[in-house]
Order: structure tokens, then sequence, then C-alpha cells
């Protein structure tokens, strides 16, 4: 008798126990992972590099690793706010993974990082199923991509413990349906937070260093109804998920400079 085997519910398996295993060891030193979701050009690196800044100036010990497919840019910019940053090449790779995520923290994470913020690959399909050993666990959406994204990607949204609307600073000129959205939020994720942000004009800072902050001391997360009943990817039996995608391209809005280059983040190539 032959024996069927789902390849990819062994995949998740096998990196739930990893995440589970990465979130407890660095709970118990007193670091918070911070998993960030969103499609390309979402502005997610913009608005990282404001709240880095802030947490440096707070003096909040944090950190931040950033992954793309390809190109240092994003961990160049992150760099800037005087944190330690990490950036890491998938050649390829649409997401990352516990594992891949615990081997390069390794020997580099400093041991008194309170928040860690993981950039994920800009990509809001392969990454949503993938637990990194995050706390908290946040999707970005910019007011240029449509109100009825949470629809499109549900799993995604879905699973968000807290959502942030990026480039609110241009939302009148792209005639952003903020209602709509929201609505569109609470229907495949009934409860979450929605945090309206502009890195150019500020509005929003400290919402997402206050968050994480509070879910590291120990307050309470928002538990999305798909993660209490499970979940599925949507992609064909058998998949190991050795996509391709298109390089992340952050907006480059609200660049905050500083004095003196910081020095160069370390790069690696993971597979």
């Amino acid at each position: 008798m032959c024996r069927v085997v789902d390849l990819k519910q062994a995949v998740l398996a096998k990196n739930e126990a990893a995440a589970q295993s990465l979130r407890t060891e660095l709970t118990a030193r007193g670091t918070t992972v911070v998993n960030l979701l969103s499609s390309p050009g979402s502005g997610k690196t913009a608005l990282l590099e404001r709240e880095l800044d802030l947490a440096r100036r707070r003096g909040v010990p944090v950190a931040a690793l950033t992954a793309d497919l390809a190109t240092e840019n994003d961990a160049l910019r992150l760099g800037r706010s005087g944190v330690p940053v990490k950036q890491v090449l998938t050649d390829g790779l649409c997401h990352l993974e516990a594992a891949m995520l615990s081997r390069h923290l390794d020997g580099w994470l400093p041991e008194d990082t309170r928040l860690l913020f993981v950039e994920n690959v800009g990509n809001l399909v392969c990454p949503a199923s993938y637990d990194l050993g995050e706390s908290l666990r946040v999707v970005l959406a910019s007011v240029t991509e449509g109100e009825d994204k949470p629809l499109k990607y549900p799993t995604a949204f879905g699973l968000a413990q807290l959502v942030m609307v990026t480039k609110t600073d241009i939302a009148d000129a792209v005639e952003f349906d903020e209602a709509a959205f929201r609505a569109n939020v609470q229907q495949v994720n009934p409860g979450v937070e929605v945090a309206l942000t502009s890195a150019r004009t500020g509005e929003g800072l400290g919402t997402l260093l206050e968050r994480a902050l509070a879910v590291g001391d120990g307050g309470p997360a928002h538990t999305p109804v798909m993660a209490a009943r499970g979940h599925d990817h949507h992609h064909g039996p058998g998949h190991t998920h050795d996509h391709r995608h298109d390089a992340d391209a952050d907006a480059d809005h609200g660049h905050h400079h500083h004095d003196a280059a910081p020095a160069r983040p370390p790069v690696v190539r993971t597979r």
C-alpha cells in the first residue's frame, strides 16, 4: 500500500517546532520578536527605520534583521538608525523560516536586545504561514494598495495581531476609503487593532514600538480567530515553498538621516 505524505504539512510542522523552540529561548533571555509582513512597496522599511531611531533615542535595546531576495538596500537604510542590523539574502526563497532565523541570530544578536524586529521578505503569501518564533505579528498595507487587500490575502491579515496602514499622508490623493479597509480587516480578523501611520509626517510614530514593548512586558496580544481554529496556506499539496519572487522595493518615504554613516550591516546569503 502506498503512503501519501503531505510535504506541505510536514514542512510547516517542522517549522512550528523550530519556532516554539526559538520563542522559548529568546523569551527566557528577555527578547521579544516582532514579525513584519507586507507587500513590496508598502513602506515598511521607512516606517521601521523611524521606529528604530525612536527606540534608540529612548534607550530601548533593539535590533533588526531584514530579508530580501537581493541587494543590501534595506539594511543600509535601517542601519542609519544606529542600532544593530543584519541583512539576509534569501537567494530567491520567498520567505524566512524559524530555523533559518535562528541560525542567523546565533552569535550576532546582542544579549541585551529587548526587541528584535524581523522585516520579512516583501510578499503576503508564503510568509503568512511561517511562524518565526514571534510574539507579535504585524501586517502592513499602504493606502495605495486598495481597500480590499485584506480580502485578497485573508491568511496574512487573518493571522495578524496588529494591522498598520502606511503612507496616510497621501490617503486623500489616492482616495483611500479608511472605513472600507477597516471593515474588510474586521471581516477576516475580528477585533484586531488597525493603526494609521505615515513615515513622512510622523503620524502614528511610536505605535509599533509601544505595542511591541507592551507584549514583551507580558501584556495581552490579540488572538486571531483564524489562529485559534488553524489555517491553511493556499498552495498545492506537496509544495515545499521554493518559490521565486521579485525583490522587495519598499517606497522611499520618510528617511531619517544621521550625521555619521553607520557601520556596514552584515550580509548573509541563505537557503
